[in-house]
């Protein structure tokens, strides 16, 4: 009865997009903020060149730069991870989850050849953190992941970092299967529609099989203006106007350098990547998804950045290094 419950209240509550329930966002004024004109206009003209969908700069709540069609929705690729990680953070505050269970007491598999006993003893906590040490084949997989990916049973749950579709993946299954419900209308109901998100539609998610395994992917198509509602979130600590919608120790978790992979500058936490300290100060994090999606926030400058790439017109996408060469002039703009 309570899934059915939950699917109706969704049903009515997600095909909602634009509805009552949507927030308009509010236009700084540049020149009291204390702004630089001509260094926003250098950040636009950079981020003219690398062609992407939209990007959207916001600070304090309220948009400083809106740069392309920030309504167009694009499949935000792994930017889908951290939007997980956010409802695992309110289930698992709910009770609804625990994220110290093994794979082996939630019944988790896949198709043959099935899990070992070994990596049955893999957390959730281990998944959240790509540290599984589950090497199998998954859905929406790069190549990079499949040509790096280890061996079967090189590596005992939660010892070794390793940037895992399947991990991902398998929290979908587990979340789906441990709260009853399914991952879009969760997501609507528990974080769009609190924070105002003006075009997230259910319908506008999907899921997406390989044959090899049992766990799908679950695709997100997003705006730039609501991911930065998402972004906004997270700046705030979980917090939208006065309501605690993800928990606050959950926001400051997951978004910790847990691990810290030796091919990369940045952090992990709990399916997000952290900021460097050095470069950016403290506290910041970001996600990003193949071709360039990406979302950012930089609490010392209480700023979060979007960026939005369609690859009907950029196919090329956006390489990271120049999207932080966008966030670096971004900043330097910044008062």
């Amino acid at each position: 009865m309570r899934l059915i419950v939950f699917a109706v209240v969704s049903l009515v509550m997600t095909v909602f997009a634009g509805g009552a329930s949507a927030q308009r966002w509010q236009n700084a004024d540049l020149a009291s903020a204390g702004w630089s004109i001509d260094g926003l206009q250098a950040a636009q003209d950079y981020a003219a060149s690398l062609k992407p969908a939209a990007i959207m700069v916001v600070q304090d709540g309220k948009v400083i730069a809106s740069w392309g069609d920030t309504t167009r929705k694009v499949n935000v690729a792994s930017v889908r991870k951290s939007l997980l990680s956010a409802l695992y953070g309110i289930a698992v505050s709910e009770g609804r989850i625990d994220h110290d269970s093994t794979l082996a007491d939630l019944g988790i598999d896949d198709k043959r050849p099935a899990l070992t006993v070994a990596e049955k003893q893999a957390t959730v906590r281990d998944l959240l953190m790509a540290r599984s040490g589950i090497y199998y084949v998954a859905a929406y997989e790069t190549a990079d992941i499949r040509k790096n990916r280890p061996a079967r049973g090189s590596h005992a749950p939660g010892t070794f970092w390793f940037y895992n579709n399947w991990d991902f993946n398998t929290l979908g299954t587990i979340y789906r299967q441990q709260t009853g419900e399914d991952l879009f209308q969760s997501f609507g109901q528990r974080i769009a529609v609190p924070i105002g998100m003006q075009d997230f539609s259910v319908r506008d998610g999907s899921y997406s099989l390989d044959r090899s395994s049992s766990h799908p992917a679950y695709v997100f198509t997003m705006s730039a203006r609501d991911l930065a509602r998402f972004g906004q979130l997270f700046l705030n600590g979980g917090q939208w106007q006065g309501r605690q919608v993800v928990p606050a120790e959950w926001v400051r978790e997951s978004t910790t350098a847990l691990s810290q992979p030796s091919d990369h500058k940045s952090g992990y936490g709990y399916m997000w990547w952290t900021l460097r300290t050095d470069q950016w100060g403290q506290g910041g994090a970001f996600n990003a998804g193949y071709g360039g999606q990406v979302v950012a926030y930089v609490p010392e400058k209480r700023l979060v950045i979007v960026q939005t790439v369609d690859p009907s017109q950029n196919r090329h996408g956006i390489e990271m290094r120049d999207f932080f060469q966008l966030m670096r002039k971004i900043v330097a703009a910044a008062p």
